[in-house]
């Protein structure tokens, strides 16, 4: 059983920075993908931005796309989600994700195993 736990959520205001962070546990995640969904209040989830197991490609929305940086350490199992120049529209709740490679699969939705997620509030 695969585990994915998110945290460095929290509430935050506009034009700040958040990192999120999520680690993995339970099984090897030699190559597999790691990515970032949110979901807001009313709204189906969307995806974020991913990493390719090496880390040599990356992917993002393009709402978030300059703003928002994805990275992984494969040593502690962890990826991160850089967030700078938060926007209300931010605000969600943001899921860790992970799938087989290729990366792209997770922009299309493609995911294996969740995490339980952690809440981001942008405040204007």
């Amino acid at each position: 059983q695969v585990q994915l736990v998110e945290s460095g959520g929290g509430l935050v205001q506009a034009g700040g920075s958040l990192r999120l962070s999520c680690a993995a546990s339970g099984r090897t995640f030699s190559n597999y993908a790691m990515g970032w969904f949110r979901q807001a209040p009313g709204k189906e989830r969307e995806f974020v931005a991913a990493i390719s197991w090496s880390g040599g490609a990356t992917y993002y929305a393009a709402s978030v796309k300059g703003r928002f940086t994805i990275s992984r350490d494969n040593a502690k199992i962890t990826v991160y989600l850089q967030m700078s120049s938060l926007k209300p529209e931010d605000t969600a709740v943001y899921y860790c994700a992970a799938h087989p490679e290729p990366a792209h699969l997770l922009v299309q939705n493609f995911v294996t195993s969740w995490g339980q997620g952690t809440q981001v509030t942008v405040s204007s």
